[in-house]
């Protein structure tokens, strides 16, 4: 069977990614030992991006990865480098071909090492479509979103009765879709809200927007914060199943891609800064402005070496950070949680606040006990004083006569307000110090 034939399982999965069905394949006449290659490639377009696309077919020859198909991936990779233009990965394949051995084995390093080169390059998203096994998984792992079908199999270490619901629920898998169209259609969504590559600014989206859906106010709901600042046309929530405690969400505001980062008025644990961490290097890799929603009671207790190792990996995805920066303050930033995700001196560009927000390096319960143990002895009643911390020590007000806060605002002003900082910042340019690479 010819790669070229439209029969092809893999031709008729890029033509349903690529717009209107069209695309250049790459290599069609290509051949292996044991005959048609078990992959197809194609350039074209994706809601009006310029990518490359490859589709692995389980079909041919039992589904098994040969060097012929190592060989191709990696003209792929190498044509992406070359271009600066993302790559769609969509895996379907049972493993190595194990009669080719070691020579196999070294043409799927090489892919391997491509695919490593590239990441914080080009944006890469990976589709899994059917099976995806061993070092095929490494390579999916590699890519910047992971998107799996829940039929499919996605693990490295085989035999596993791991399912996509459990990697979701892991932070493995970004988005878990139920159907291979719905996987296809997430992977357009995010062609088009990711630049070309990591010279680009973030993009404007090519379609009419509409403004938020609806107006924050005192005591909204994360996602209604989330919506108040996006834009309403589209959206895509990375890694909605794992660390519940924080939000990570794509989007635009005012056409231009931005990432959001939502913390729910709780302790910060360390599967939510894993998950915040890898959606602030995503965003920086890409140039996209972050937006850092802060309303955390501090950091978790009870699990200090897991604690931090995370939150020093965050902390540090923060400050190394160059893109564009907005934290703003909806309900409390107490200690750790304030430098880490408000702080200015840590990592926000600009620090907004709610007008009844609170800034604190202690909760209130702990600093009026800690502030006031006299006025406490002498049977002031601890409500109001709670209050009085508010009002004064604790108070966003007091952090903004300071400088540790740019602006106070109330909560009905938040999608103006950022809209405004984002123009402010769109021009930002920070140079650092050339190093390989943080080590924590």
């Amino acid at each position: 069977m010819s790669n070229s034939n439209k029969e092809n399982v893999a031709i008729q999965r890029l033509a349903s990614l690529f717009d209107d069905g069209i695309f250049t394949e790459i290599d069609p006449f290509a051949k292996g030992a044991d005959g048609d290659v078990e992959v197809v490639a194609g350039f074209g377009y994706v809601n009006g991006t310029e990518c490359y696309a490859f589709a692995q077919d389980s079909n041919v020859n039992s589904g098994a990865i040969t060097v012929a198909q190592c060989t191709k991936l990696s003209k792929v990779f190498n044509l992406a480098k070359k271009t600066g233009c993302g790559i769609i990965g969509i895996y379907d394949s049972n493993g190595v071909l194990l009669t080719e051995g070691f020579e196999v084995l070294n043409a799927f390093g090489e892919v391997v090492k491509a695919a490593s080169m590239l990441s914080g390059v080009v944006p890469q998203i990976s589709v899994i479509a059917g099976a995806c096994l061993g070092t095929s998984a490494l390579i999916a792992n590699m890519a910047d979103v992971v998107i799996a079908t829940k039929d499919s199999d996605f693990y490295i270490t085989a035999p596993s009765d791991i399912t996509v619901d459990e990697n979701a629920k892991q932070g493995t898998v970004d988005i878990a879709c139920d159907t291979f169209d719905d996987a296809v259609e997430q992977a357009k969504k995010l062609a088009c809200m990711l630049p070309k590559n990591n010279l680009y600014s973030a993009p404007m989206v090519d379609f009419e927007y509409s403004g938020p859906s609806v107006v924050a106010a005192k005591g909204s709901a994360v996602n209604d914060i989330i919506d108040s600042i996006l834009d309403s046309t589209v959206s895509v929530e990375l890694k909605a199943d794992y660390a519940n405690r924080v939000i990570t969400k794509l989007g635009t505001v005012d056409g231009c891609t931005v990432g959001v980062i939502a913390f729910d008025d709780d302790f910060v644990c360390p599967s939510a800064s894993y998950k915040a961490e890898a959606m602030v290097k995503l965003c920086d890799s890409f140039n996209i402005p972050v937006i850092t929603i802060a309303n955390s009671a501090g950091l978790q207790k009870g699990k200090e070496s897991q604690m931090l190792v995370a939150a020093t990996k965050l902390t540090s995805a923060y400050a190394s950070a160059t893109c564009p920066k907005i934290s703003l303050i909806t309900g409390q930033a107490i200690g750790c949680s304030y430098i880490i995700l408000a702080g200015k001196g840590a990592n926000a560009d600009v620090t907004l606040a709610w007008d009844n927000a609170v800034a604190s390096p202690l909760d209130v319960e702990a600093a009026v006990s800690f502030l006031y143990n006299d006025r406490l002895a002498n049977n002031e009643d601890r409500t109001k004083l709670e209050d009085e911390y508010r009002q004064t020590v604790g108070s966003v007000y007091t952090a903004a006569a300071c400088g540790a806060v740019d602006d106070v605002f109330a909560p009905e002003e938040t999608r103006a307000k950022i809209s405004q900082y984002l123009d402010m910042l769109a021009s930002k340019r920070e140079t650092t110090i050339p190093r390989k690479h943080s080590v924590k």
